[in-house]
This record gives C-alpha cells, structure tokens and sequence, in this order.
C-alpha cells in the first residue's frame, strides 16, 4: 500500500482548506504545484503561467510534482498531496495531445490506490491572482480527472460538501479501510 494520497478534483473545491486541516492533524502535507509556479512566475514576470502557456506551465507542474515524490519518500505515515503529478500530465495532454508521460504513470510513480476528489462547490468557488479560470473551467478540469485517474487505475472517492473537519475524517475513515 503507498502512503501517498492525492486530494485533487475541482478548482475551488476546498482542496487546499482540507489540507491545512490535515497539516494541522500533524499529516505530512505537499501543497498544490501550480499555486507555487503561479506564484513564482508572477514573481519573475515569467510567461509559464496557466493562462500564457499551459504546456511551459503543465511542464513545469511535472517537474515540480517529481521533485515534491522524491522529498516526500523521507517524510512518516500519510503524505496529502494537493494535486499531483498525474493532474500535470493530464493538463499537458489535453494542452498539446501528447500522450506519453500520461501513460507511463499506468506503471511509475504511483500513488495510492485510492484517490480524493473534490467536486464543484459554485457556493464555495473563488477566482483569485492565481486562480484566473472560471467555475466552467473547473468543471471541465473535473470532468477531465473523472476519466483520467480511474483510467490509470485508480478508485476515485468524491468529496461529500460538508465541512472541513467532516471531510478530514471522511478521508482519514476511508485511507483506514484500505489497511
């Protein structure tokens, strides 16, 4: 079983709320790849940004995701990462059609077999300097992880629209039946 788990799904879903609850329960936590290139490339007047150039950005968020797997192995018990390397490939494919690194996460760099979505919340969804897409963005981001994480194997458990502290022991319940 591999303790890394993946909370993805919807922009503005509540991922990065549900986190922080999860960081403050003294879980390991690796925060979402594109806030922090959003965030950096803002910083530099760099042009990898999301709403520039997806494919420079969804490289970018692959590189950052590999990195974050590598710092995350020295890291106990569950490891919560926002977002992940399989999103980034996802991103990159649909941007540019190239299927490849998609592909070979079927077999490399796997996660936990269960993964966490958060679906659209419109009552809880905020645009933000480093969330310019729209709700209808986000749904289609969310349609997309839909198919793409049980397409490489993955069981996906959908989020209920509940509170935080709910959600925190929603996911710690359901990462305990799979011991």
């Amino acid at each position: 079983m591999n303790r890394f788990v993946i909370l993805s799904g919807c922009s503005g879903g509540g991922k990065s709320t549900l986190l922080s609850a999860l960081k403050a329960k003294g879980y390991a936590t690796i925060d979402e790849p594109g806030r922090r290139i959003v965030a950096q490339e803002q910083a530099a007047d760099g042009a990898a940004l999301p709403w520039i150039n997806m494919a420079a950005f969804a490289q970018r968020a692959i590189t950052m995701a590999l990195e974050d797997r590598e710092r995350a192995v020295s890291l106990p018990g569950w490891v919560f990462f926002d977002r992940s390397l399989i999103d980034a490939s996802s991103a990159l494919k649909t941007e540019t059609g190239d299927e490849a690194q998609l592909n070979a996460l079927k077999h490399q760099h796997r996660y936990h077999t269960r993964v966490f979505l958060t679906p659209p919340w419109p009552e809880i969804y905020q645009q933000d300097a480093e969330r310019q897409h729209d709700l209808t963005a986000a749904e289609q981001e969310y349609q997309r992880l839909l198919t793409t994480y049980p397409a490489l194997g993955y069981e996906v458990v959908v989020l209920p629209k509940v509170s935080v502290e709910q959600r925190v022991e929603f996911v710690l319940t359901r990462l305990e039946m799979t011991k």
